[in-house]
């Protein structure tokens, strides 16, 4: 079959193992969302917050029924946030956030993989002071004056407001974001959602791997916590990274 059978045939696996992943990761958000209230998005408007994320990225209707029905059980299982730091290839930096119920196993597998790849596990803070905890947004259902205005009206602290596109991407303080949330869920038009609607790590000082060595580390680095289903979402510091290129038949 060829070459470019093998290409399709590994896109494919990696494809339905990131497809795995995702619906993996938003079970346990909408498991715990409904267990820390009712498991009703109409009562419960936290979960009724994740449920519209998780549609965002594609998750199935069967996979949101399944996690909520898992709460409205009577099953005791519980996950907590967890956030590792660690230092990857080339003195890069991470910020790792996980839900696990284990919070030893999660430590120990994170650690192996860092120090698998030229890295080590760093102690709490040691990271995450090179880092800003952002809020972001990007809507495409009003202007960027508009948006201003109104977050201003009700007294919100914007870090920074742009538009690129007829996209207005907005950056607050991480402690903006449900008072931000709920002014723009308030002016959303009908049939209309936020774009990105986050809240992430974000790198004050940027580096670029310079070496082989280093970027195969990386990718090595991010294969493995990827496989890691106590894994949510990887932060780093490292620019310049040149998307892979896909091989032709």
């Amino acid at each position: 079959m060829g070459r470019a059978h093998e290409v399709r045939a590994a896109s494919m696996a990696k494809t339905a193992a990131a497809k795995s992943k995702l619906n993996n990761k938003w079970s346990r958000i909408i498991y715990m969302a409904a267990k820390s209230g009712v498991p009703d998005p109409d009562l419960n408007q936290n979960l009724k917050k994740e449920i519209e994320k998780a549609k965002r990225e594609q998750v199935t209707a069967d996979v949101i029924k399944r996690a909520i029905d898992k709460a409205k059980g009577a099953n005791q299982e519980s996950y907590d946030p967890m956030t590792l730091e660690g230092f990857g290839p080339g003195n890069s930096m991470f910020v790792i956030e996980c839900l696990t119920d284990n919070h030893n196993r999660t430590q120990t597998a994170v650690k192996v993989a860092l120090q698998r790849c030229g890295g080590k596990i760093a102690g709490s803070g040691n990271v995450t002071h090179m880092f800003k905890n952002t809020a972001i947004f990007s809507i495409d259902f009003m202007s960027e004056e508009e948006a201003l205005e109104a977050l201003l009206m009700a007294e919100c602290d914007v870090e920074d407001i742009s538009s690129n596109d007829d996209v207005v991407t907005i950056t607050a303080p991480s402690t903006e974001y449900g008072k931000i949330r709920e002014v723009l869920k308030g002016l959303l038009p009908e049939g209309k959602d936020f774009l990105e609607d986050t809240i992430a790590w974000i790198p004050l000082n940027p580096i670029e791997l310079t070496t082989d060595k280093e970027k195969e580390q990386l990718e090595r680095l991010l294969a493995l916590l990827e496989e890691d289903d106590d894994v949510q979402d990887v932060y780093h510091n490292i620019i310049g990274l040149e998307p892979a290129e896909e091989d032709e038949e």
